[in-house]
């Protein structure tokens, strides 16, 4: 009876995952990423003290978040610098923030559900890196067209108050990102803790979608397979799977667009051990085992060419210039794979054994 439940369970587990690859997310987003619509936040905190303990520490600050748009709320939140590269002072003067919820949101709350959520914000001050947050922005959008087993984001016009004084040290755009576990429940799976896995554990068609998902955005800084020291598998990559001990059909869910080449930051660079010279370059690095299931991929990206073009040209407050530029880019991608000597010379041979 035992055995018979359990293989029960384990076919209903990979179901699960077929259904995942071919239909909508099984449930709703919670209230905050269920719209679009812009959000007007004011966010008050001890910036100057937090901004200077950033680079070396991760330290979180009481401060407050208020909505001023939809139904007006201030909640109680732990505002913390995450990150590694966007700590840095050399590479950005603002990090990026982690909000956690001290207290509940109420059933009311446009943040019911929520417990921890990563804001990605805009580096420096200067403008031109508003457009590289938005595009990365852009990008967490495209992937949503390609699959539920994605990170929702939610853009929002945002007042950094500095506490004290109450005086608005900057306004910028900047992104909240669904967490990881919200992603999971969304699509009735779970969040998988590995050192490591091997290429026979994954699912095959979702692995090969999200691996040319990476190639078409330049995305080189990340690993299906391998974690950097000290982490979880896998680097900037999270997998998830029926159960959280499950070892079969995992998942990969990419995040962390910063340094793509569709983004293109000033501070970007390819990796030491990918042979390219910048990251508007970019290279295959995807299983050569996968092959089958990336042309199914390659095809399914045709099919949504021009809702991916749409979702960039109408993002919110991006430059023109910057759009048509990616639009460009993104151009670049859809004629090499549909052009299927190219599609086998540029990706296809480049896969890694």
């Amino acid at each position: 009876m035992y055995a018979s439940t359990r293989v029960s369970g384990c076919l209903l587990g990979v179901m699960a995952l077929a259904t995942l690859l071919i239909t909508p997310a099984q449930a709703a987003p919670k209230p905050l990423f269920a719209a679009d619509d812009l959000l007007n936040l004011r966010i008050e905190a001890p910036f100057g003290d937090l901004i200077r303990t950033a680079p070396h520490s991760t330290k979180g600050f009481d401060a407050k978040l208020t909505v001023l748009t939809a139904t007006p709320e201030t909640l109680a939140i732990k505002l913390s610098p995450r990150g590694i590269s966007r700590r840095n002072p050399d590479n950005c003067d603002f990090p990026p923030l982690r909000i956690e919820f001290t207290d509940k949101p109420g059933a009311g709350s446009l943040f019911k559900g929520q417990h921890s959520l990563k804001l990605v914000t805009h580096c420096r001050a200067d403008f031109k890196y508003q457009d590289y947050n938005l595009l990365e922005f852009a990008a967490y959008k495209i992937q949503n067209i390609l699959t539920p087993a994605s990170s929702r984001v939610r853009l929002a016009e945002i007042d950094y108050v500095d506490a004290g004084s109450g005086s608005v040290r900057i306004h910028r755009h900047g992104f909240l990102v669904e967490d990881i576990h919200e992603v999971a429940e969304r699509n009735g799976l779970k969040e998988i803790k590995a050192d490591r896995i091997d290429p026979s554990q994954v699912n095959a068609a979702a692995t090969a979608k999200s691996d040319l998902f990476q190639y078409m955005i330049g995305n080189l800084d990340w690993s299906d397979f391998a974690a950097v020291p000290h982490a979880n598998c896998c680097h900037n990559i999270r997998l998830l799977g029926a159960a959280p001990d499950s070892r079969h059909d995992l998942i990969p869910i990419a995040y962390d667009f910063d340094s793509t080449g569709f983004v293109n930051a000033p501070y970007a660079l390819p990796p030491p051990n990918v042979p390219v010279s910048n990251v508007r370059m970019r290279y295959f690095r995807g299983l050569c085992q996968f092959n089958a299931q990336t042309k199914d991929a390659a095809q399914e990206m045709l099919a949504n060419r021009a809702a991916i073009q749409a979702s960039l040209a109408s993002t919110p407050a991006l430059s023109d210039s910057r759009k048509k530029s990616t639009a460009e880019y993104l151009e670049a991608f859809f004629a090499e794979i549909a052009d299927p000597g190219n599609f086998q010379n540029k990706i296809l041979a480049h896969c890694r054994g």
